[in-house]
């Protein structure tokens, strides 16, 4: 084992390696194994106890004592598992706190603002899809094999659900829910065990919904992705307020700092930034990846930085700087002209498609990011962040 210390990361360098049939022995007696390398000049740390195909990965958000993570794996045959991880207090290595059995492939999976211990998934056994929001235990440390407790199951929908969506700023009673045609929202008592559906809106046959984010900046909006355009809605009348006339939009998510202000992720134009007060055309382009751009995500402290990751097996790390009196451009060519923002850094050490990534909000200077081999990578942007 190879120990370093680069003067430039927070991080110890670490390199273990173990031969393929070892390192097979080693999970299969020990599945929340998890190994600390160090390849191709990255300066993260890979937790390598996921040994299905995995697509999400989750900020903790109510752990206010950890840099701690959700993540959830997606295996046709085998029995699916939650790992909760955390970054070590001396942010050396990465640690499995607790590994849960989920009974179907996870394709969504989030994290309760108000309540570390609550999250909620969505999740498909052949045809059929599901959603529910689960609890771990309290003694989950103290048992072999702990189980998940199931708080409600997310029963309503008759077509495919997509996402779960949660408030992001703390406590709300509110869950919202989208499938293919629809959207639900929930009354949640965790404590009773209830979920009952207080409204919902169909958007007709001709949209098909794949995903959303909840605006930090007013609890009474969302914003919708279908296959050709964002949408906003107001959960009081679930009436559509504005909307963004782009196809083939992966992901979306809100500046937690500046309201009005939304990134997209595409599969043309990769990252775009835009004013939803003003949707002809976006206010920035960030043309930065070689293939579909699947994830977006501003950090919750530092809002001009933007991690963005895709298929082209890639993290890029963004500075995008919004001033408050900036307005949307009148024409595609101001927005490209606006294509100065500059790339930090794009972290490449993967093999496979990136499909999750999550900043940390106890420590809004790292991040941890998902490929779809089941790799998770927790990286610093603390030299970044100096130089600014």
């Amino acid at each position: 084992m190879d120990v370093s210390k680069d003067d430039t990361s927070p991080f110890v360098n670490f390199n273990i390696q173990l031969e393929p049939e070892l390192s097979s022995l080693v999970r299969s007696f020990f599945p929340s194994f998890n190994t600390l390398t160090m390849q191709g000049g990255s300066t993260g740390i890979v937790y390598g106890g996921l040994k299905y195909q995995a697509r999400c990965i989750a900020d903790v958000s109510a752990d206010v004592e950890h840099a701690s993570f959700l993540t959830g794996t997606l295996s046709l045959k085998e029995e699916n598992e939650v790992h909760l991880i955390r970054l070590s207090p001396n942010g050396t290595e990465i640690l499995c706190e607790g590994l849960f059995y989920h009974p179907n492939e996870i394709w969504d999976l989030k994290s309760c603002p108000y309540n570390s211990r609550i999250f909620s998934t969505v999740f498909t056994s052949g045809e059929t899809y599901g959603a529910a929001v689960w609890k771990i235990p309290e003694l989950y440390s103290q048992s072999n094999s702990p189980q998940l407790e199931q708080i409600v199951s997310l029963d309503d929908h008759t077509e495919k659900i997509k996402s779960v969506l949660w408030w992001p700023l703390g406590k709300n009673d509110k869950l919202v829910s989208i499938d293919e045609r629809n959207l639900f929202v929930w009354n949640l008592d965790s404590s009773n065990k209830t979920a009952k559906v207080i409204s919902q809106e169909s958007v007709g046959m001709l949209s098909n919904l794949s995903g959303g984010a909840w605006d930090p900046h007013d609890r009474n909006s969302i914003i919708t992705i279908c296959d050709s355009s964002v949408q906003s809605w107001d959960l009081r009348t679930m009436k559509r307020s504005s909307a963004i006339e782009q196809s083939h939009i992966r992901d979306v998510d809100y500046n937690p700092k500046k309201q009005h202000i939304l990134a997209t992720a595409e599969d043309e134009f990769g990252v775009r930034i835009w004013d939803l007060r003003k949707t002809k055309f976006p206010l920035k382009e960030l043309p930065g990846h070689s293939h579909w751009t699947w994830t977006v995500h501003h950090n919750p402290e530092f809002d001009d930085l933007i991690l963005s990751g895709g298929t082209d097996s890639t993290v890029n790390l963004w500075q995008v700087a919004i001033a408050s009196d900036e307005s949307a451009p009148d024409s595609p060519g101001d927005s490209r002209r606006r294509q100065i923002e500059p790339l930090l850094n794009s972290y490449t050490d993967y093999e496979d498609s990136i499909y999750g990534i999550a900043w940390s909000s106890r420590q809004p200077s790292i991040f941890a990011s998902l490929s779809y081999d089941g790799r998770v990578v927790v990286e610093s942007v603390k030299p970044y962040i100096q130089k600014k």
